[in-house]
């Protein structure tokens, strides 16, 4: 594999030996959509460059099905569901082999199984384990134009189809790129990049030309919905450069590669401002001030696969040495959570158990905030004067989190992204296909 940076000049030079390309679900929404998607492959390919295309499910597919499985039932076997699941990227798989083939060339469309992605059994949420890209491989070798289902793998242990969660196909495509030692993985979506904020809270939100996989990663995490957090960090791990496009426009989008060492004393301060609204908080009550009690609360959590995000533990009151654990996490596992944390309510001994579903989380992320003193004043300044009141702090080497009221969260957003200058006077950002993804 090449350097990771290397393949932009090659890019100008002379035909990339192996790019994978991933499309999103606005990208291939409709028949129309999957034509324009079929004619930038094919530029590609008549590029002289071997092209592996992951594919999401069309448009709104994946939210229809899981209506048309709510309208059965509240509680669908995890199994049965990721089966139900994984139709909307097959459907989408061989709608786009079809397309390409109208061009003249063969295209071989493979679900994420036949592609030989492996993954743990956690139905909904599996992790990829292992890519075996042998049917790839030969497919490639024989000319064909390789499509692949995102979003898709099959278990190593129980050999039942899975899904990845939302987002999948992001990991899929870097997944896929690394094991065929792919020179760039591009990500086409409905932005033409990474952008210092949401273009639809933020008009005038700059795209960034570059980020690192550390700043990529924060992003990704407070809720940066353009790349998904374990696509960067498959990214990283394997030194994967990845190239966010629109796949509606010819823009050049932004790269990300390099980790903060590279960075030069010409690198911003800051990379840009992300929120969240999909999590929510859960504050224990009246917790026992004794070594052990909080690792028995995220323990219990844990083994529920609970994912925790920020937490904050405040001091306990010295005459009834007890103490409130605030955390949070994402929505769809509040009641996973409060169900684990019953189990343990008279081993641990707290008083009660609230969940808090109205909140957001805004967060400030650059690597130059190491080196920068002075930019904590001015992030909480900017809150207080547009008057967001802060409920949790959480910070990084490269970031800073806060939790605020839902209803603050673009009023937080507008102001700390103002008080860093992150804006342009340039045409405003465009989301082409309404979604961000």
């Amino acid at each position: 594999m090449q350097a990771p940076g290397s393949w932009r000049t090659s890019v100008a030079s002379c035909p990339v030996a192996l790019v994978v390309q991933k499309y999103g679900g606005s990208s291939v929404a409709s028949a129309e959509h999957m034509k324009r998607v079929a004619e930038r492959i094919v530029a590609a390919k008549n590029n002289g460059d071997d092209v592996v295309v992951v594919v999401s499910a069309m448009g709104d597919t994946t939210d229809e099905l899981l209506d048309l499985a709510s309208q059965i039932t509240d509680t669908p076997p995890g199994r049965e569901l990721d089966m139900l699941l994984t139709a909307g990227e097959r459907i989408s798989m061989a709608l786009l082999a079809i397309a390409i083939s109208e061009h003249g060339y063969e295209a071989r469309s493979f679900t994420g199984s036949q592609a030989g992605v492996i993954t743990t059994s956690s139905h909904g949420k599996a992790r990829i384990i292992d890519v075996t890209p042998g049917r790839l491989k030969s497919a490639l070798d024989e000319g064909s134009v390789v499509i692949v289902a995102g979003f898709q793998g099959v278990s190593q242990d129980t050999k039942d189809i899975t899904t990845l969660g939302r987002g999948g196909s992001d990991t899929t495509a870097v997944a896929v790129a690394a094991a065929l030692n792919a020179d760039v993985c591009e990500i086409y979506t409905d932005v033409d990049g990474v952008f210092t904020a949401d273009p639809r809270i933020v008009p005038n939100a700059r795209r960034l030309d570059t980020i690192t996989y550390e700043e990529m990663l924060e992003l990704a995490a407070s809720g940066a919905k353009v790349l998904m957090l374990r696509c960067v960090e498959y990214a990283r791990r394997y030194g994967i450069p990845v190239h966010v496009r629109s796949s509606y426009s010819q823009l050049p989008g932004t790269t990300v590669t390099g980790s903060m060492e590279d960075l030069t004393v010409e690198q911003a301060i800051i990379s840009g401002v992300a929120h969240d609204r999909s999590e929510g908080k859960i504050t224990v009550f009246g917790v026992p001030d004794r070594p052990g009690e909080a690792a028995q609360i995220f323990r219990v959590l844990a083994d529920a696969e609970v994912n925790i995000d920020m937490i904050v533990q405040n001091v306990s009151a010295e005459a009834s040495k007890l103490a409130d654990i605030s955390f949070t996490l994402p929505k769809s596992d509040g009641p996973t959570a409060l169900a684990a944390l019953e189990k343990v309510k008279h081993t641990v001994g707290y008083t009660d158990v609230s969940f808090d579903q109205h909140i957001g989380k805004v967060s400030l992320v650059g690597a130059g905030m190491r080196s920068h003193p002075g930019v904590s004043a001015k992030f909480f300044g900017a809150l207080a004067d547009a008057g967001v009141n802060l409920e949790l702090i959480s910070t990084s080497e490269i970031r800073i989190s806060v939790v605020c009221r839902d209803t603050d969260v673009d009023i937080a957003v507008r102001a700390v992204h103002d008080a860093f200058d992150l804006g342009t006077d340039e045409a405003q950002a465009v989301v082409y296909g309404g979604t961000g993804r």
